[in-house]
């Protein structure tokens, strides 16, 4: 049977609950394997593993039970491996970087932030800051409303302006996190947000004082949310395990599988999987 793979600990990293389920229907028992100073929070895995709502929430609930008690280096959802041996082999031949992404994130949080604009505010900036868009909206108003052509013209001009000022207020907030943060990653962007921004902080941590005084970000810029990846004291970045290659270095294939960034799924059969090694 295949091992599924949560999370990579110290193996000194404290115990977990005896009762701690996983993924599966029924849940599978959540396990550790040690091999000399690592260790992997596993279980077996499904025949078929599909990215389904209470799966998704069990690697979630693994991974934050595995926080509570230090650093853990967590895994994507649908990472998978043939079988217990290939995990600590992984382990044999990645020790040392494993051990290096460890102590580098202990004593850390890391916090996923999202934000979006204000839009009567953002509006009003906008027609604050240009004035061609003023003059064609005062000129539609004042020809009660302006013909077809010209409603079409003002909403392209005010569009564009908005996704201009998403782009800057999104720069915006990651200067504004950067001097006070130890890292500040980027995650997937959205239609839903202007900022996806995951920064991780020591753990007695400094808070944003203020947005830079010399723009309008702060009066039209809300934070959608600013949520905890992990509640714990230290806990992993998003960054994935993969270490940086040199430019041109093949890919090679191996032990531990990783799903589509696209779907979500597999993006490999069983069997055939892509590695963080380089």
């Amino acid at each position: 049977m295949s091992t599924y793979v949560y999370g990579i600990i110290r193996a000194s990293h404290p115990s977990l609950r005896e009762d701690l389920d996983g993924i599966g229907d029924p849940p599978r028992p959540v396990r550790v394997l040690r091999q000399g100073e690592l260790a992997a929070i596993v279980s077996d895995a499904p025949d078929q593993l599909r990215p389904k709502r209470r799966d998704l929430l069990a690697h979630q609930r693994v991974l934050a039970e595995a926080g509570a008690g230090g650093v853990v280096l967590p895994m994507r959802f649908g990472s998978a491996s043939p079988d217990d041996d290939t995990v600590t082999r992984v382990f044999g031949e990645r020790a040392e970087h494993f051990l290096e992404r460890l102590r580098a994130l202990d004593g850390t949080a890391e916090y996923n932030i999202k934000a979006n604009h204000d839009e009567e505010a953002v509006l009003r900036v906008i027609m604050a800051d240009h004035d061609d868009i003023r003059s064609l909206a005062e000129a539609n108003r004042e020809a009660d409303g302006g013909t077809q052509e010209q409603k079409i013209r003002l909403g392209e001009m005010i569009a564009a302006a908005v996704q201009a000022r998403e782009a800057t207020d999104a720069e915006l907030l990651r200067q504004a996190l950067e001097p006070i943060a130890k890292a500040v990653s980027s995650g997937p962007q959205s239609t839903g947000w202007l900022a996806n921004l995951s920064p991780s902080w020591w753990t007695a941590g400094r808070r944003i004082s203020s947005w830079p005084r010399s723009t309008n970000s702060a009066r039209s810029t809300r934070i959608l949310s600013c949520v905890s990846t992990a509640r714990c004291r230290p806990t992993a970045s998003s960054t994935p395990l993969r270490p940086s290659k040199p430019k041109g270095a093949p890919r090679k294939r191996s032990e531990l599988q990783q799903p589509s960034r696209r779907t979500g799924k597999a993006a490999t059969q069983r069997g055939q999987l892509l590695s963080y090694s380089s």
